[in-house]
């Protein structure tokens, strides 16, 4: 699946998801921030987790540390440390989180 063939339209302060891809290693999931919405910094302990944004611009929060990230751009975020995104423009921002190993 394609995330630009998703039909993300989120109003300002909400967040869509979708599940792009799962399998017993891997999962790829797509994230549409409006204007001012935020994916709460959290933690994946035994994950590797990496943002791809793929439309607009986002802060990416990783541990105490803020970083804006345009498109395109790749953020990786090791074992648990805590990460979040949030969207500061007037846009829609869309990033896929890649999460590996599941089990």
């Amino acid at each position: 699946m394609d995330v630009h063939d998703l039909d993300f339209a989120p109003d300002a302060g909400e967040v869509e998801t979708a599940e792009l891809y799962y399998s017993e290693d891997v999962l790829v999931k797509a994230f549409a921030l409006g204007p001012g919405g935020e994916l709460s910094p959290h933690e994946h302990p035994g994950q590797t987790n990496s943002f791809h944004v793929v439309e607009g611009s986002v802060v990416v929060v990783q541990g105490d540390d803020e970083q804006s990230v345009d498109a395109p751009g790749v953020v990786v975020h090791e074992p648990g440390v805590p990460h979040g995104a949030r969207n500061e423009s007037d846009d829609v921002a869309v990033f896929t989180a890649t999460m590996a190993p599941m089990g």
